[in-house]
């Protein structure tokens, strides 16, 4: 009740992947499939990929880079098409708060701004977010590596979109450090348009809350297909 998705997305909103868990909320699909070029980023596989394989059968300019050091690969539902295969591209490495991937590291780990250096992106135009409880720090880590040093300069993201799985803990103790985060994620320009209870985890763990939630955010910043007709 005290997160709610105040912000209301000015294109449509689709359900896009299964049914249950793996299929997100996505704002504004119609324009993402008219571009010609659109980078895809998702974080946490876990051997599902209907959300994924689904944007690039819409989406005919997208292409898909997939992070998961728990598996080796997408789900079938991309590596048994070859059209969606041929514009995927898989690590098997981990997002973390900062850079871990010497040699020795296992699994190896990277920021989001590192991995966009790697793949020469400067934007991405949906960010998936699954890990585990691990996205506090990455996102905290991405939004400071991004934050403006110029006191009248509003940090930009450079993502359009965020839909992230979050995983809440509870306890009064919880309740200011969740609060804090969330406020920076409003201070550097995301607003959650959708949120949808993991209710898959409430069954199959019977006798707890809704303890994971799926949550869409807009960046309202920047230049970008969401919030500009120049697209």
């Amino acid at each position: 009740d005290f997160f709610i998705p105040a912000f209301q997305c000015p294109h449509r909103v689709q359900r896009i992947g299964t049914l249950g868990d793996g299929g997100k909320w996505v704002c504004g699909m119609e324009r993402i499939v008219k571009k010609e070029k659109c980078v895809i980023y998702s974080v946490g596989i876990n051997g599902e990929s209907s959300f994924e394989a689904a944007l690039l059968q819409r989406a005919q300019g997208c292409e898909v880079w997939g992070y998961d050091f728990s598996v080796n690969s997408f789900g079938p539902e991309i590596e048994t098409v070859p059209d969606l295969k041929r514009r995927s591209h898989f690590h098997s490495w981990a997002l973390g708060g900062e850079d871990q991937h010497a040699e020795t590291d296992n699994p190896k780990m990277y920021t989001l701004q590192t991995l966009m250096q790697m793949n020469g992106h400067d934007f991405i135009d949906i960010l998936k977010i699954d890990i585990e409880g691990a996205e506090f720090e990455s996102l905290a880590a991405l939004i400071q590596s991004y934050a403006s040093t110029t006191p009248d300069t509003p940090t930009v993201l450079p993502f359009g979109q965020l839909q992230i799985e979050i995983h809440a803990r509870h306890g009064q103790e919880h309740f200011a450090e969740f609060s804090n985060w969330w406020a920076t994620l409003e201070r550097a320009g995301l607003r959650p348009f959708w949120t949808e209870p993991n209710l898959v985890y409430v069954n199959l763990v019977r006798g707890v809350g809704p303890e994971l939630a799926e949550y869409s955010f807009i960046n309202i910043r920047g230049d970008h297909a969401l919030i500009s007709d120049t697209f």
